[in-house]
């Protein structure tokens, strides 16, 4: 099977090539690096040409207002050069409860990706996934300085970032799912006890403050960004995967 995974030298894309190269798939890595450019369309035909599979781990620039049009152009090109190429199955990976957080321009993006995806001319799945362990840090350092971290209670079930690969790329080479599936890590936690278990675990003396005003999860409420049933939970405690990471 040829797949071309577009983004694939990120955190994602990588192990995602990866996992399916050791599997005996012909699975290759595209980007503006590769001269593919998915905002522009330049280079995707040439891309696609004799694909299977197409997998779509790009990112916008910025997570802010501009993302809605970051995503109806990449979209746009992928699904035309997908279609042309007679591509049989595109996957994308989106965020568990995305759709209940509208407050979040980036969120709704997502969503918006989505749509667009499912009303293509291209057989799709969709992996939502929750927070990955490997971002855990970047969101501390949104609302941090010298002495405090300020986070919200927010509900997060995080994940790790090698079984959200495992599980795209199981979905990449089965059936299309035309349709969603949810993945998520074994356990929930409110995001200021998140940041307390990962400052002890860094010997990081910073106190947390609660606030329920900081930062970008402040805008999410209730149990949007938890898995709901059905999901698919992974093994890997967050403090296990803790424990073997170099501090």
């Amino acid at each position: 099977m040829r797949i071309v995974v577009i983004g694939g030298s990120g955190l994602i894309g990588s192990r995602v090539v990866g996992l399916l190269t050791e599997a005996g798939h012909e699975a290759v890595s595209r980007s503006r690096s590769t001269g593919v450019d998915l905002l522009s369309g330049r280079g995707l035909p040439e891309a696609l040409a004799g694909a299977d599979v197409v997998v779509d781990l790009t990112k916008p620039p910025a997570f802010d207002d501009t993302s809605p049009a970051f995503f109806r152009a990449t979209m746009g090109h992928l699904l035309a050069a997908a279609g042309s190429a007679g591509v049989g199955h595109a996957v994308i990976l989106s965020i568990v409860g995305a759709d209940q957080v509208p407050g979040l321009a980036y969120y709704r993006s997502k969503v918006l990706q989505e749509d667009l995806l499912k009303a293509g001319p291209v057989p799709y799945s969709i992996v939502r996934s929750t927070q990955f362990f490997e971002f855990i840090d970047t969101v501390l350092s949104w609302t941090s300085d010298e002495h405090t971290v300020r986070l919200p209670p927010t509900l997060l079930q995080p994940v790790a970032g090698d079984e959200v690969a495992r599980v795209v790329a199981g979905v990449v080479v089965g059936a299309p799912l035309n349709g969603t599936i949810d993945l998520a890590g074994p356990e929930v936690f409110p995001l200021d006890e998140l940041g307390r278990i990962t400052l002890d675990a860094r010997g990081d003396r910073r106190a947390v403050v609660t606030d329920e005003d900081a930062g970008l999860y402040a805008a999410a409420k209730g149990h949007a960004l938890v898995a709901g049933r059905g999901a698919v939970i992974a093994a890997t405690t967050y403090r296990d995967w803790l424990a073997r990471r170099p501090h």
